[in-house]
């Protein structure tokens, strides 16, 4: 008696290819070339995108991988909503020192950008697309 289902379900039974090829390199034309564009702004940015840089090449387990991605972007306390609040501050008069040489107006409307940007970025951010890989990687 088979083993294979009575009904055919694309890929159930195909064989899993092994995975044992090494991490492809960084492509120069997405993220590879965003690294090098952001290089050298200051040493917090490098330290960012050194640890980018590693994830994208890291050989991350199955494991890795989620939390990775929870950690990226999956939850509502993500690196993704931490960037945000970044923004927040730095566009913030009281929080950033550098802007006390903006005029009152100014600065008014360089924090509103900023409180926007954090505020759009919790609320309408792609964070679902990163739960719902989460989820399928998960078996869920």
């Amino acid at each position: 008696m088979s083993s294979y289902p009575e009904r055919h379900k694309p890929g159930e039974m195909a064989p899993i290819p092994p995975r044992t090829q090494p991490v492809p390199p960084l492509d120069e034309d997405g993220l590879g070339g965003v690294l090098e564009d952001t290089a050298g702004f200051h040493p917090g940015v490098d330290m960012i995108r050194d640890g980018i840089r590693l994830l994208a090449l890291d050989r991350l387990t199955v494991e890795d991988t989620k939390n990775v991605l929870a950690a990226l972007a999956g939850f509502e306390q993500s690196v993704v909503t931490a960037i945000g609040f970044l923004v927040e501050r730095l566009t913030n008069p009281d929080t950033n020192p550098a802007l006390d040489v903006l005029d009152a107006e100014t600065a008014k409307r360089v924090q509103t950008y900023g409180e926007q940007y954090r505020y759009e970025l919790a609320e309408f951010g792609p964070r679902q697309h990163a739960a719902e890989a989460i989820g399928l990687i998960d078996g869920i």
